[in-house]
């Protein structure tokens, strides 16, 4: 997990029944190529996960290194939302 992150857009905010409970998220996008690469938490309905909110989590698997660069191997879905 991360504060405020570069090179991203993000997206409509959400409710999302995650593994730790309900959180309002939004997707975060890579600005070159525009596939997902994580969300980040806008709210924490619970009170033990506020340390949450502000916070971005990309997911490593959406990433690869390609040249000397990064780039996204294209894969959609969030790996850690219950229901799609």
């Amino acid at each position: 997990m991360s504060s405020p992150g570069v090179n991203v857009t993000v997206g409509q905010q959400e409710e999302r029944m995650m593994m730790s409970g309900l959180h309002t998220v939004e997707d975060i996008f890579c600005c070159s190529c525009g596939q997902i690469i994580g969300w980040k938490y806008v709210v924490a309905h619970d009170k033990n996960e506020k340390y949450k909110e502000g916070k971005f989590v990309l997911e490593r698997w959406r990433i690869t290194e390609v040249n000397e660069g990064l780039n996204l191997d294209g894969h959609s879905g969030s790996s850690d939302a219950e229901t799609p």
